[in-house]
């Protein structure tokens, strides 16, 4: 239920966690660049109908440039200087919010937008979007929402842009990725769904990756493996991928995300051909998991993966094989399970791995994703 604010405690400690919730699932959703009509616009609604100002709108906005809106409230409330130097001023500021500036802050004029912005055309039609909902509650014209617009339709549309996905932690993973799906002659420019499930289930599952070695095959952009990296202590990571674009993207968000001058994990980057790749090439990596998500995409190329994960089931980590898990989106269900029958024509047992899991970033959950484990 979404409630109004009334003078009850406990009815304005509900409305300020429903109203955060909206707050932050815009936040969510704007990084990773969410298809638009997902976006809780009917909650913004809700709140601007029992809200006179346009507070939150601002503050959603100050998630997509805070110099602007910190000059703005210097201007406009001299009252926060006192609070400037403390922690104090951060509460009472947020104190004073409504929801359309909240709404603002937390989208294109956040500091995380300034470092790692969305495609441009996106960052235009989302505040697009955000000046109709506003114009729409009857509200008196927001200058800041039109001068947010008017610096990006002045800004020439580039073909690389950025993602970033919120951990459970707090810290955002930051990816480069390219503004088309097929880029270079590959897909492998762009975060895929089975990509953010494999994440999500790590997560959940972080004793599997703890303390190991871990091998992940197309790692495409890099979002699992970062945040695996980030958020399972594992001993050490392997990226790697065969496409030689794919390969400098994915090294350029191992950096962009400060993996490459650290001790734990032990990260790197790997040229993986998996036609070529050697039972003595495994050995050495040594890995105890190994995963994959998206591989299952082309029949051209099922016989060389089923090839490629028998010769890693067979190549033992102390002993024993390593646990093997892969997450597909099943776009085709005769390559998916044309895939399936390789396996066991080759002597691979598969698992389907059931059971719930926390939903963290913000994706198209209508996919028919599966997550399997492979076994011989």
């Amino acid at each position: 239920m979404y409630l109004s604010k009334d003078q009850t405690d406990k009815t304005e400690v509900t409305c300020i966690r429903n109203r955060a919730d909206v707050i932050y699932d815009f936040k969510v959703s704007f990084f990773t660049m969410g298809q638009l009509p997902n976006f809780p616009w009917n909650l913004l609604e809700r709140e601007l109908e029992n809200d006179s100002s346009s507070e939150l709108i601002l503050d959603i906005l100050k998630q997509v440039s805070p110099v602007k809106s910190m000059a703005f409230f210097f201007l406009c409330r001299t009252y926060i200087v006192k609070y400037i130097e403390t922690v104090h001023w951060i509460t009472e500021l947020e104190s004073t919010l409504t929801m359309t500036n909240v709404t603002c802050f937390q989208t294109c004029l956040h500091p995380l937008c300034c470092k790692h912005p969305p495609s441009v055309r996106y960052r235009r039609l989302f505040l697009s979007q955000l000046i109709k909902r506003h114009e729409a509650s009857g509200r008196e014209p927001l200058d800041e929402l039109y001068d947010a617009l008017g610096e990006v339709l002045g800004v020439e549309e580039g073909t690389e842009c950025y993602k970033s996905y919120l951990l459970p932690c707090g810290e955002a993973v930051s990816l480069s990725e390219s503004t088309a799906v097929i880029s270079e002659g590959t897909t492998g420019l762009v975060t895929w769904e089975a990509a953010l499930y494999l994440a999500e289930w790590a997560l959940e599952n972080t004793h599997l990756f703890t303390d190991r070695t871990v091998l992940e095959l197309g790692s495409g952009v890099g979002l699992t493996g970062i945040a695996v990296c980030r958020s399972c202590s594992p001993s050490s990571y392997v990226f790697s991928d065969c496409h030689l674009s794919v390969l400098h993207r994915l090294r350029d968000n191992v950096q962009l995300n400060g993996l490459d001058n650290q001790n734990s994990p032990r990260v790197s980057v790997e040229h993986l051909d998996w036609e070529e790749v050697t039972e003595k090439q495994l050995r050495e990596i040594g890995a105890a998991t190994v995963i994959a998500a998206d591989v299952v995409y082309d029949p051209d190329i099922i016989g060389c993966l089923v090839k490629l994960l028998s010769k890693i089931l067979r190549c033992s980590a102390n002993g024993s094989p390593p646990d093997v898990y892969i997450s597909s989106t099943i776009r085709n269900p005769d390559t998916y399970n044309s895939f399936k029958h390789q396996l066991e024509s080759s002597g691979i047992q598969h698992e389907v791995m059931t059971g719930p899991v926390t939903h963290v970033f913000f994706y198209n959950r209508q996919a028919t994703i599966e997550m399997i484990k492979l076994y011989i």
